[in-house]
């Protein structure tokens, strides 16, 4: 059936999902919702089906009545059973079948007892009319109750009106910290609203389920939704857990202590086993240590000094050991334990060959060319010119036996620089390149054509000799090696052309031949 007090829409009754009023339904249609996971199951046929049968009313109540003529109920349709007193009452079903058998057991209610009522019939169309416009007069009731109450200045609060189906009883449940005296309340009430009065006194815990609401972790209230049994709570729960004595943290919205604080109290009474119970300060040689804070679950625990604000860290174990160093009368020179240095584990490079960062040094230094230094030399007679580097000065000079040409000594400058240019390539890359040009006429491959004389044994090409008046004459056609271009004998009187020192990278000189370098074979050096 729809539920019209919660818009629902209908079936909110047998359905998981609720109305959605966020356990503000009056009629309490999401309250206490029992899932009947047996009743898809199929019995035998010669199986006795349970005949009591669990029926739900406002509020979230519920009761047990026998099904004596074993009427076909679904969970969540409306019947009429007996009242308590004369009359009779609507409901819905909740429950049914073996499954209320383990809900009796679990309530230690009686299955044979004499007292429970029985169902009557199925409700009918005029059944439901008839109980819902009664309950349309509830809530003005209620009002009308609470203004008579404040009239005779009673110590009571009216929380809820139930009305009996057939309005002939009407039921008003209070909540009040001392007994009441409310006679005078009673004759007030059935005067006024013709009906039989129940007055029916409930802890401030059920007057909260009743109402429903929203908790501070912000789902429904625990005692409006699923929580039947009300245990009582002491702030020795609190305590052990470390929380913070704080009424108005700890109370819920019925004014009294929070029933999620038992739901993990064993959980840290189990893990309080393992903390040190610390009744005195802890002794050091820097003062005296108190406890400040406990991490029941990770199992540490911070003390400071007296008249220190810096806490310190300390595990269980170490409060113990503090703890039996002052029953012996010794005192640790501070909280933390005393640093011990540990072993290191050798290096990988220790087993390895060498060490790997020689790789690294390799390669950084690899790319890196000494620095030259610039050696001002000059002759005694007359000083160098300014454009003229110090090194075309030549003290020494060695003949070449097998050329006939006098090649100058190489200085010690000259063995440490590196050749750079032609004199640095390689004999073998110099014929390729020779060869590749095919281009070129045969004579100026034969001009271009460079004897495979051997290298000096410093690889260090010998500087060209300075100009000089007494020349060597050419022979066969053959250019001298330091005489590059035609035009510099035209320009050899210029300004510092005798001092100019020799071009970088210049070939070495050719020995003497015939025409061009057809006909010289290399010379195999000397032994």
């Amino acid at each position: 059936m729809a539920c019209t007090s919660c818009s629902s829409g209908g079936g909110c009754s047998t359905t998981a999902k609720g109305c959605g009023s966020k356990g503000s339904c009056s009629s309490g249609c999401t309250r206490l919702n029992v899932f009947d996971w047996l009743q898809d199951v199929a019995l035998p046929s010669d199986f006795k089906e349970f005949d009591i049968v669990e029926i739900r009313f406002k509020g979230g109540r519920k009761e047990f009545y026998r099904n004596k003529t074993r009427l076909p109920l679904v969970t969540g349709d409306a019947v009429v059973v007996e009242a308590a007193g004369n009359g009779w009452h609507l409901g819905h079903v909740s429950l049914k079948g073996e499954l209320v058998r383990l809900q009796m057991r679990k309530k230690k209610a009686e299955v044979d007892a004499k007292d429970m009522r029985n169902i009557l019939r199925v409700a009918t169309e005029q059944d439901e009319e008839r109980w819902q416009a009664v309950r349309d007069l509830e809530t003005g009731t209620m009002f009308r109750a609470r203004s008579v109450v404040e009239e005779l200045r009673l110590k009571m609060k009216l929380s809820d009106v139930e009305y009996q189906a057939d309005r002939t009883r009407a039921t008003f449940f209070y909540s009040a910290e001392d007994r009441v005296d409310f006679r005078d309340l009673i004759r007030r009430l059935a005067d006024e609203f013709r009906v039989r009065v129940d007055m029916r006194q409930i802890s401030l815990r059920h007057e909260a389920g009743r109402l429903g609401g929203i908790g501070s972790c912000g789902r429904e209230l625990c005692c409006s939704t699923w929580l039947t049994d009300f245990k009582s709570v002491s702030t020795t729960a609190a305590r052990y857990q470390n929380l913070s004595l704080n009424p108005a943290k700890l109370s819920g919205q019925c004014g009294r202590l929070k029933c999620c604080l038992n739901y993990e109290l064993d959980t840290y009474l189990d893990a309080l086993k393992d903390i040190p119970q610390v009744q005195r300060p802890l002794l050091t040689e820097k003062g005296e240590a108190f406890l400040q804070k406990t991490d029941i679950f990770k199992k540490k625990m911070w003390f400071a000094l007296r008249g220190d604000n810096n806490w310190v860290m300390l595990d269980t174990e170490r409060v113990r050991e503090i703890q039996d160093m002052n029953k012996r009368g010794e005192k640790p020179e501070s909280l933390l334990p005393p640093v011990r240095e540990e072993e290191r584990a050798p290096e990988v490079s220790a087993h390895v060959e060498g060490n790997l960062d020689r790789l690294d040094d390799k390669i950084k230094g690899g790319n890196k060319r000494p620095k030259r230094r610039k050696k001002k030399e000059g002759t005694e007679g007359s000083a160098p010119s300014a454009a003229a580097p110090a090194r075309t000065a030549v003290s020494k000079s060695n003949p070449d036996t097998t050329s006939g040409i006098e090649v100058p000594a190489a200085t010690p400058s000259d063995e440490v620089r590196r050749p750079r240019g032609a004199a640095a390539r390689p004999l073998n890359r110099r014929n390729n390149r020779s060869r590749s040009e095919g281009g070129r006429s045969g004579e100026a491959r034969s001009e271009n054509k460079r004897p495979d004389t051997p290298r000096p044994e410093d690889s260090v090409a010998p500087p060209r000799p300075p100009r000089s008046e007494n020349r060597p004459a050419r022979e066969g056609g053959v250019r001298p090696a330091g005489d590059v271009n035609a035009n510099r004998e035209a320009g050899a009187s210029r300004g510092g052309r005798e001092n100019r020192p020799p071009r970088r990278g210049a070939r070495p000189p050719r020995p003497a031949g015939g025409e061009g370098n057809a006909g010289i074979s290399p010379t195999p050096p000397a032994s």
